[in-house]
């Protein structure tokens, strides 16, 4: 798992590099490779920063990340920011969607990660299961509704289209306006369903199944 964590960075980090050098060297000669290249320049970079920012959190705060989340975290990255961002893998049908499953399953182990660390041993120890997996499904979907409260702000003040609620300039009206929202809506509490459950059966297998998802010193 360690190796797969490095392997996943290392490729966040220099796959960003090479898309730096390349896109901005062609944009520098009036080429430029993608619509909007400038912005999706300094996008990558951010992307750059959220790659190595969890291992950077950990050794200034002295604690490690669960591992299965940093697998997962540089996987949301890669197929986000360099993928989704950087190359226009957004414009693939339903890759919006399938990140929105991917990101809420990770941010509701985080939510567990976080109950873990918040919650004395000898509690959590004794905690139930179902209680755990509601945590952890309740945490996942409203990190997804407060996603959606950020693309509604860009949308209103920087007249984005996070949401999607314009085609092809064209405002859409009615149901048709709320279709990207409530579907990332939905794959956001699938996304956490699927850990929460996962989290039901294996904590009520083996305790130690939370483990899994704990802070460390």
């Amino acid at each position: 798992m360690q190796k797969l964590y490095r392997g996943l960075l290392a490729i966040n980090v220099i796959g960003a590099v090479i898309y730096l050098l390349v896109c901005g060297i062609a944009l520098a000669m009036g080429h430029a490779i993608y619509p909007g290249q400038a912005m999706l320049l300094g996008q990558v970079v951010f992307g750059i920063i959220l790659a190595v920012g969890p291992g950077l959190i950990g050794k200034w705060r002295h604690f490690k990340f669960p591992l299965l989340l940093l697998v997962i975290w540089e996987a949301f990255i890669l197929g986000a920011v360099l993928l989704g961002t950087g190359m226009q893998f957004y414009n693939i049908p339903y890759w919006d969607k399938f990140l929105h499953l991917f990101s809420a399953s990770m941010l509701a182990g985080l939510g567990l990660a976080i109950f873990g660390a918040l919650t004395p041993k000898q509690q959590l120890q004794t905690t139930k299961p179902l209680l755990l997996a509601i945590v952890a499904v309740a945490f996942g979907t409203m990190c997804g509704v407060l996603w959606e409260f950020y693309e509604f702000t860009g949308d209103g003040l920087l007249g984005l289209n996070m949401q999607r609620t314009m085609a092809h300039g064209v405002g859409l009206v009615g149901r048709l306006a709320l279709m990207d929202t409530m579907g990332d809506l939905l794959a956001d509490f699938l996304g956490s369903l699927a850990l929460g459950v996962w989290c039901y059966f294996g904590v009520s297998r083996d305790r130690k199944w939370l483990e899994t998802f704990m802070f460390t010193k």
